[in-house]
C-alpha cells in the first residue's frame, strides 16, 4: 500500500506565547519563497503515483507518467531551462504502488525503475553516460525477477550502488539487496539469500535500511498476512554495519534471512486489526544517535496514536506520544488514503527532540520532545514547508489534490527542489467512478528557504 497526503509536512510557529527564551519551534521556521520555475509537461492526473526528481550534477532528471499514462524520462543541465524529454515503452495502469526511481551512477549512466506491483521488473539503463536517448532495457541478476514491487536505489557509505526489492505480493514476500559493479556494468546479489523472508505465510514492508549517524544501517519493519492491510503484525528492528551481517537491537547476531520467527527483534508484538499500519513506520535518532522506532497503532481505549520506542537498559521502552481522540479504521487492498502519518524522531541543535505529524481530524503540526522522556513539552502549529502558493489548487475538477516530490539526489550545495503537479486522490488501485481530468501541468521549482 503507497502512501500519498495532499500536501508536505509544514514547518512550525509557536503556539504558546510569552516565553522568557527563544522557543525551540523557531529551529524550524523557514520563509521559502519560489527561485524558478520549470515547466516540463503535461501530467497523468486520473490517479496519485509516485514521480521522481533525481539532481546529479550537472544534470537533472524527472520520471513521470505523461497524459497518455506513458513513462518519460525528462533531462535538462542546471545551467539551462531546455528539457530533453524521453518516453520509455511501458505505461502505467490505475496501481497507485508504481512509482518511478531514478538515479545515477558513479560513472554517469542513468538507472530508472518503475511501474511494479507484483510484476515482471521493469529496469532501463542508459548506453551512454547522462544519454537518456541510449535507454535499452535490461534484466538485473535474472532471477527471482518476475514479481517484483517497492524498488529502491541506495549507495552504501563508500558509493557503491543497491538496489532493493520485494520478490512476492502481500502476504507472501521476500527482500533482495543487489549490487552494482560499476566497471564490469553488471548487477550481482549483495546477499545469495532473501534479507527479509516471510516465506508463504506473510510479508514484510521494511522502513530503511538508512544510514545512521552512527555510521551502521538501520531497519524497521512490520509483517503482514495477507493483502488486508488490518493484518499488520509485530514492529520489529535490525541494524548492520555492512548491510550483509545483521545484529539485534543489543548486539545479538541474526541469521539470515530474517523471518517471522527470528528471535530478538520485535520491539512491541502488536496483533492484527490493533491499528498497525505498513505506512508511517521509521527509525529515527535522538541527540545521543540511539534508534527511536515510531509507528502508530490502537491505544487501550482504541485511538489511533503515535507511539515511539527507544532501547533503554536493555529493553524497548515504548511511549504514547500523541492523546487524540479518534480510530482510524482502516481495512482491505489497494493503495487507500492515509489520516495519520509521522516522521521519524529527529535532534535539534539545542538537544531536544522533534517530530513532524499529520492527522484527518487535528491537522498538522510539530512536537517538540524532552530527549529524556521523549514527552511532548511544546506543540508547534505549522506553516507550509514550500511556498504557499505551491498548496493552491489550479485544477476546477471536484476532488483534485496537491502532489509533491522532494529531490532524491544531491543538488548543489543551497539549491532546492522541488516536483509540483495535481491528481485525483488514490482509490485501491482501481478506476475511479465518473470522469477522469485532464492532464495537469509538472513544473519543477527552485526554492529558497530562508532561516
Amino acid at each position: 500500500m503507497s502512501v500519498f497526503i495532499a500536501g508536505l509536512l509544514l514547518v512550525c510557529e509557536l503556539v504558546q506565547a510569552n516565553t522568557s527564551e527563544p522557543s525551540p519551534c523557531d529551529l524550524l521556521k523557514k520563509d521559502p519563497k519560489v527561485i524558478s520555475v520549470y515547466p516540463i509537461g503535461p501530467a497523468w492526473a486520473g490517479h496519485p503515483v509516485g514521480f521522481c526528481l533525481y539532481t546529479s550534477p550537472p544534470y537533472q532528471y524527472v520520471g513521470y507518467y505523461d497524459a497518455d499514462r506513458r513513462m518519460v524520462i525528462a533531462a535538462r543541465e542546471l545551467s539551462s531551462d531546455h528539457w530533453e524529454i524521453q518516453r520509455l515503452p511501458t505505461s502505467v495502469g490505475w496501481d497507485s504502488h508504481n512509482s518511478i526511481v531514478i538515479v545515477v551512477d558513479k560513472a554517469g549512466y542513468v538507472h530508472v525503475t518503475g511501474n511494479m506491483h507484483v510484476t515482471p521488473l521493469i529496469y532501463f539503463r542508459t548506453e551512454q553516460p547522462h544519454a537518456i536517448s541510449t535507454f535499452q532495457r535490461l534484466p538485473m541478476v535474472g532471477q527471482d525477477e518476475q514479481r517484483v514491487t517497492y524498488p529502491r536505489f541506495l549507495f552504501t557509505a563508500n558509493g557503491d550502488l543497491l538496489f532493493f526489492y520485494r520478490d512476492g505480493a502481500s502476504g507472501r514476500g521476500r527482500q533482495f539487496i543487489n549490487v552494482y559493479d560499476d566497471t564490469k556494468r553488471i548487477w550481482q546479489r549483495l546477499l545469495q539469500q532473501p534479507l527479509l523472508d516471510g516465506g508463504e505465510e506473510m510479508s514484510a514492508y521494511p522502513s530503511g535500511p538508512i544510514l545512521g549517524p552512527d555510521g551502521r544501517w538501520h531497519m524497521c519493519w512490520v509483517w503482514r498476512d495477507t493483502s488486508d492491510c488490518a493484518t499488520n503484525h509485530d514492529i520489529s528492528y535490525a541494524n548492520s554495519d555492512d548491510l550483509v551481517h545483521w545484529k539485534t537491537v543489543d548486539g545479538k547476531p541474526i541469521e539470515l534471512p530474517i523471518t517471522p520467527r527470528t528471535p530478538g527483534v520485535v520491539v512491541d508484538p502488536v496483533p492484527i486489526k490493533k491499528g498497525l499500519i505498513n505506512v508511517a513506520h521509521y527509525v529515527g535518532f535522538d541527540a545521543n544517535n540511539r534508534p527511536v522506532v515510531t509507528y502508530h497503532k490502537y491505544d487501550d481505549q482504541g485511538n489511533s496514536q503515535i507511539f515511539n520506542a527507544r532501547w533503554e537498559e536493555n529493553r524497548w521502552v515504548i511511549r504514547q506520544t500523541s492523546q487524540w481522540d479518534y480510530r482510524w479504521e482502516f481495512s482491505g487492498g489497494g493503495s487507500i488514503r492515509t489520516e495519520i502519518s509521522s516522521s521519524r524522531i529527529f535532534p535539534l541543535s539545542d538537544g531536544r527532540l522533534a517530530q513532524r505529524f499529520s492527522h484527518s481530524k487535528y491537522g498538522s503540526g510539530v512536537w517538540i520532545l524532552d530527549s529524556n522522556s521523549l514527552k511532548v513539552i511544546e506543540t508547534c502549529t505549522q506553516s507550509r514547508e514550500v511556498p504557499a502558493e505551491l498548496g493552491k489548487l489550479e485544477s476546477d475538477f471536484p476532488g483534485m489534490e496537491v502532489r509533491f516530490c522532494r529531490d532524491s539526489g544531491k543538488p548543489p550545495q543551497n539549491e532546492e527542489y522541488i516536483l509540483r503537479w495535481e491528481t485525483l486522490p488514490a482509490n485501491r488501485d482501481r478506476p475511479p467512478e465518473g470522469p477522469i481530468p485532464p492532464p495537469t501541468t509538472l513544473r519543477l521549482y527552485r526554492i529558497q528557504s530562508n532561516p
